[in-house]
């Protein structure tokens, strides 16, 4: 195997991630906490928006045409604690489509480039990008 095949294609290509991303959010829509930012939005166009960008961000086609991670979030109050347990749904989704270690730990490494546009302390460091769009806030249901 050549060294300089990007991650996109040593991971198999779109099939690869579509497997996953679908494996993610059946786990996602299906998670306590996380599910509560997704009640408004059907689970095949998130996974394609997923796979899309994803496949930009790890070296394949760029297909995606949405909106940037900071934008598509700006309103959603995003704490370390969410995006960890996002994070591990998604190395939980990699290992259960058998992808190696090596590989999954590359993909959570490109995913976790984007925590920095995605994590607020609080609704103030949210925006809305119509007036009355929801700020999206949910406290952890297994902290109650």
């Amino acid at each position: 195997m050549s060294i300089d095949k990007t991650l996109y294609d040593r991971l198999g290509g779109k099939a690869t991630l579509e497997r996953v991303h679908k494996t993610f959010y059946d786990m996602a829509y299906a998670h306590p906490w996380l599910r509560l930012y997704f009640t408004d939005k059907p689970q095949r166009a998130l996974e394609e928006q997923q796979t899309d960008f994803m496949s930009y961000l790890i070296g394949g086609p760029n297909r995606y045409t949405g909106k940037t991670p900071r934008m598509a979030h700006q309103h959603m109050v995003i704490s370390e604690e969410l995006f960890e347990a996002r994070r591990q749904l998604l190395s939980n989704a990699i290992k259960k489509e058998r992808i190696s270690d090596e590989l999954r730990e590359e993909w959570l490494a490109a995913d976790s480039t984007l925590k920095r546009a995605l994590i607020k302390k609080s609704a103030a460091d949210c925006q809305r990008s119509y007036a009355n769009q929801e700020i999206l806030d949910f406290k952890n249901p297994a902290q109650r």
